[in-house]
């Protein structure tokens, strides 16, 4: 994770910042001045940052949810599988049109077994998130995901998908190229792969672009994540033809973790590190790792055509309604 003194700080995390800009000042003293004994007020305010950090999480709107699940520094795709797996080969192309960054995956060790492992990358500078473009895929990522979930399909090894994208990218190119049939596509042949699915939303979770590679026969949420048909900021503008009304459209569409959970659409929810994910990346890791071994296991202890009709059984009765 960043050091201290590279640390990114989003709005809600202001009183941390001051504890975090007093501590660096004090162990600038104590660097300087050995003859003074610093290390009970180092001490104290280690101890005030983790307080502080449990304080501001413990009760979070929906925006603000929104927002840590966007923090600069929050880990993405390829930081959850350096940190959970070993012997990672990432896989590359579509074999169609090319190789789209802002979608990665290959396969990897998990505990010693091999998984394939999909996921957007957003990248961690501005270089990389053009690169990446900021994590929003083209057609040929979701193809290229469908290829390497295919493969996984061939070789008997569970598929693994990990999802963090604002949506996937709305250019007229890749309306062209059929992102629509793209994604449609993952949804029907996602429903029918043979082997264990597990998907789990570890930051922004919006529209078809998280549904491309969000099938699955146990889908997670991370504690500070969401997962809706749109993001905040644009259903503002649709109703109120603004964004300053983002914080109620937020609250509206219901996309926190505990509400997916209420409705259905998820089977758990994962617990992140005090403050989030982005003040320990092991941690963040290794709870996640925790959590998707023992439905690995038991998953694969199921048919695979009892599996499929599970699948097909779980998406068909989302949803409610009133009838009036």
């Amino acid at each position: 994770m960043p050091s201290l003194e590279n640390r990114q700080f989003i709005e809600i995390e202001k009183p941390i910042k001051e504890l975090v800009d007093e501590l660096k000042e004090i162990r600038h003293k104590a660097e300087k001045n050995t003859k003074i004994d610093y290390s009970a007020t180092i001490q104290q305010l280690e101890q005030s940052i983790i307080d502080k950090r449990n304080e501001i999480t413990r009760h979070l709107t929906s925006w603000q949810k929104v927002q840590l699940s966007r923090h600069p520094d929050r880990p993405y795709t390829l930081k959850y599988i350096d940190k959970m797996c070993t012997n990672f080969v990432e896989l590359y192309g579509d074999r169609g049109v090319k190789d789209d960054k802002a979608m990665v995956g290959g396969f990897a060790q998990l505990d010693g077994e091999t998984v394939m492992v999909i996921g957007q990358q957003k990248g961690i500078n501005t270089k990389m998130r053009q690169l990446r473009n900021f994590g929003m895929a083209n057609p040929e990522g979701y193809r290229k995901a469908l290829r390497l979930m295919k493969l996984a399909e061939k070789f008997n090894k569970p598929v693994i998908t990990l999802i963090d994208t604002p949506g996937a990218f709305p250019g007229l190119e890749a309306e062209e190229r059929g992102q629509g049939e793209a994604i449609a596509r993952n949804i029907y042949e996602m429903i029918r792969l043979k082997v264990p699915v597990i998907c789990v939303i570890i930051g922004e979770g919006a529209s078809g672009g998280a549904l491309g590679i969000g099938v699955g026969d146990k889908v997670l949420m991370l504690e500070n994540t969401w997962y809706t048909v749109i993001s905040p900021e644009s259903c503002s503008s649709i109703l109120w033809r603004s964004w300053e009304k983002k914080e109620v459209a937020a609250e509206q569409l219901k996309l926190t973790p505990e509400h997916m959970y209420k409705f259905g659409i998820v089977d758990g929810i994962v617990p992140e590190p005090a403050g989030g994910a982005h003040w320990d990346y092991d941690a963040a890791a290794q709870m996640l790792k925790k959590e998707l071994i023992p439905i690995l296991q038991q998953l694969k202890t199921i048919a695979p055509e009892d599996r499929i009709n599970q699948r097909i059984e779980r998406y068909s009765k989302m949803g409610f309604w009133d009838e009036l």
